[in-house]
């Protein structure tokens, strides 16, 4: 397991496939926008489908603070892809099929078996500002979120 990545370090960059087909990556966002990254452990599943809808319903604050919001899990993209239809997600989901990025991150399993939820708050020059882990308090990835980019 790699060492947690921390407030103060640049955030590790990957490429990764989205729901809409489309290859993301994040040295793309430097210099024009900070990101919001979220993992999360499932698509469907209680708490994720919350956090999700939570990131939703917030998401033009996300815009309005200059920020993208981008959700990654080890789903498949046409898990995402229906994931995000059902829900009207209108940011960016990314498939980590086999964990490569939550592993570069440091995320570690809850109990040992399920994915952690961790949320990072990157900004402009790829410098994490932020990072909350709580595979409980799904809703408050958004608000402590937020909190950051108003402060950048």
């Amino acid at each position: 397991m790699s060492i947690p990545v921390a407030v103060g370090q640049h955030a590790p960059d990957f490429r990764l496939s989205s729901a809409g087909g489309v290859e993301v990556a994040l040295s793309s966002f430097a210099g024009k926008k900070s990101v919001v990254l979220f993992f999360y452990p499932r698509d469907e599943s209680p708490g994720c489908t919350a956090e999700a809808c939570s990131f939703r319903d917030a998401y033009e604050e996300f815009v309005a603070a200059g920020a993208e919001v981008i959700g990654i899990s080890s789903d498949s993209l046409d898990s995402h892809s229906s994931f995000a239809h059902k829900h009207g997600l209108q940011f960016q989901l990314l498939a980590d099929q086999g964990g490569v990025v939550r592993e570069r991150y440091g995320i570690k399993a809850t109990l040992g078996v399920i994915p952690g939820r961790e949320t990072f708050v990157i900004d402009k020059q790829g410098v994490v500002r932020h990072v909350f882990r709580s595979q409980l308090r799904a809703k408050q990835h958004v608000a402590e979120a937020l909190q950051i980019l108003a402060r950048l």
